[in-house]
């Protein structure tokens, strides 16, 4: 299947962020995030392209506070790797039907908080762009990738410590299942959104 093909339809997204609701692509504000787009990529758990662009699009507000985030981990001498932001509620419903499990993939009856544009799944690299250990991989449904597993080398728990940590001073706040995944405190007061942008060439 194409990956457009279960998108109902195609709007163009335009980068004039002038409220904290708004969208905004994370690059236009800031150049200090590394990126790996899994889901513009067949490299995920549904082994397929689902989005047409590689592009961080977060509502403004989150935006902001993550790169707060960031900033406090560049002082450390790393910063924010990410894989995933805004997600389209069709792209959450595919993912529901290959993982009906409300652990790890949020049920599209409610949406997630990826689909209102207050979610990130992220880690830490450092300055030569290596990644931090954490265990397990990114979207790994698994027992090691919760908050709350111990039986890991103590260097990956200092990792996770450091991300979490660093992430709830901005005010993210983290779900017990995925290490990776943060939401926005906020972005639960979002409407659930289904749009794709326009690729820039």
């Amino acid at each position: 299947m194409h990956y457009l093909s279960f998108l109902p339809f195609l709007i163009s997204f335009t980068i004039h962020a002038q409220t904290d609701t708004s969208f905004v692509a994370l690059k236009s504000l800031s150049m200090s995030f590394s990126y790996d787009m899994r889901y513009a990529t067949n490299n995920n758990f549904l082994n397929e392209t689902v989005y047409a662009c590689d592009e961080c699009l977060l509502r403004n507000e989150v935006a902001k506070a993550l790169i707060i985030a960031n900033d406090h981990f560049l002082k450390q001498g790393y910063h924010i790797k990410l894989f995933d932001c805004y997600r389209p509620l069709d792209v959450q419903k595919k993912m529901w039907v290959i993982l009906p499990d409300a652990r790890y993939v949020a049920d599209p009856a409610k949406g997630s908080i990826h689909n209102r544009g207050g979610a990130v799944d992220i880690t830490l690299v450092d300055a030569a762009g290596k990644e931090l250990e954490m265990g397990t991989g990114f979207d790994h449904f698994g027992k090691e990738a919760h908050h709350t597993y111990q039986d890991l080398p103590d260097q990956v728990l200092k990792n996770r410590i450091l991300l979490k940590k660093g992430m709830e001073k901005a005010g993210f706040g983290s779900i017990k299942t995925e290490w990776w995944h943060y939401n926005y405190t906020s972005s639960f007061k979002y409407p659930v959104s289904n749009f794709i942008e326009t690729c820039n060439e």
